[in-house]
């Protein structure tokens, strides 16, 4: 069984006659081109052919073809190929190429005789270089990547000479390049263009399936902005004021609302799990209860601020007589105001826990009794 090993090169004629066969005439080459030329690829491309002539199985023929990098040259080297297995007759064929670019030119053997192998030789310091064009030529043959990459930094790259034409300043031309970087780069990483994609066909759904849950998200977001219009409003009025206060005052007149909202959306699901007549997961009970016990604790800790800083004053109880027993007027202090709150949340937080427990009291027993069993 005789292999053919063939080297291929497109870029110039050899200094010789070509076909070149045998490796003593190949060996004469690889001197002749070398010292032509020693930064040449085509001489390692000679080398590694006289490598795999050497360490192949049985009658091997190695062999050197070469044209220029035209249409006419690449048909004179398919006339090599013809000449040399008219001349050779053998029965596979190892191509030994020296680039990406040359690796094309596979398909003119391929057509010919049967190639068992492709051995594409890189140099060592080039490695680098050669793995480099290849993750390009990949990421450029893709269109998704091409569009989620290369447009972003074409338009960035577009809006630069605008920005500083328009503001005159190179800062804020910067600053707002990478304000948008920042942004779109949150957009695709945090995969919101994945849940705007998706969100037709849910408000679809629910529309057609008539969720209480699509009226109770619409009527949770509206509180929400009342509850950022109402905080906004009363942080308005201490402009003199410490920052972090200006943020608790905030805080404080929104999170009622803002607990309001979260309580509604909540609720909303669990109406839609009622409905439904499936079983109502612990999850969606408790859901209610926290978003109360979250609102109580922030609204606390936002008063004791807003309280030892005299944004408020004090909360005074008055007095009241409740029959046989009379209350006298106190004040709270703002940390046992604050501790007020906190107690309050976590017996929400247990009430919640409990009810939840209640609900799916016998899902939970199942799963306990399931290792047991």
């Amino acid at each position: 069984m005789s292999t053919l090993v063939v080297c291929l090169y497109r870029g110039g004629p050899l200094p010789t006659s070509l076909p070149v066969v045998g490796e003593a005439p190949v060996e004469s080459l690889v001197t002749e081109a070398g010292v032509e030329d020693p930064e040449d690829s085509r001489v390692n491309c000679l080398l590694e052919g006289l490598r795999v002539a050497r360490e192949t199985d049985g009658e091997t023929v190695l062999a050197v073809v070469s044209a220029e990098d035209s249409v006419s040259g690449t048909r004179a080297l398919a006339a090599q190929v013809d000449s040399l297995v008219a001349e050779q007759d053998p029965d596979s064929a190892v191509v030994v190429v020296d680039s990406a670019e040359d690796e094309r030119l596979v398909p003119i053997v391929e057509s010919r005789i049967r190639v068992d192998a492709v051995d594409r030789v890189v140099v060592r310091q080039a490695h680098d270089i050669e793995s480099t064009y290849y993750l390009l030529k990949q990421f450029l043959a893709d269109e998704q990547l091409r569009q989620t990459v290369l447009v972003p930094l074409g338009l960035a790259l577009l809006a630069f000479p605008v920005l500083l034409f328009v503001a005159a300043s190179p800062a804020v031309a910067v600053g707002t390049i990478a304000a948008a970087v920042g942004l779109y780069l949150l957009y695709k990483g945090l995969g919101v263009d994945s849940y705007l994609a998706a969100l037709p066909g849910q408000v679809r759904g629910a529309l057609y399936s008539g969720q209480v849950s699509l009226v109770t998200y619409v009527v949770a977001g509206g509180l929400a902005l009342v509850g950022l219009f109402v905080g906004a409003l009363a942080a308005s009025g201490l402009n003199s004021a410490p920052d972090l206060l200006v943020v608790m005052r905030f805080v404080y007149d929104a999170i009622p609302w803002l607990t309001a909202a979260a309580l509604t959306a909540s609720a909303g699901r669990l109406l839609d799990e009622f409905i439904r007549d499936d079983d109502l997961g612990g999850a969606y009970v408790n859901l209610p209860f926290v978003a109360v016990a979250v609102g109580l604790a922030v609204r606390g800790f936002s008063a004791y601020f807003l309280e030892r800083s005299g944004v408020f004053a004090a909360v005074n109880v008055p007095s009241a007589d409740l029959g046989p027993f009379s209350l006298e007027g106190f004040s709270l202090s703002p940390g046992a105001h604050l501790a007020l709150f906190i107690l309050a949340s976590i017996l929400i937080s247990l009430v919640g826990v409990r009810a939840a427990a209640y609900v799916s009291g016998s899902d939970i027993e199942m799963e306990f009794d399931e290792p047991s069993s």
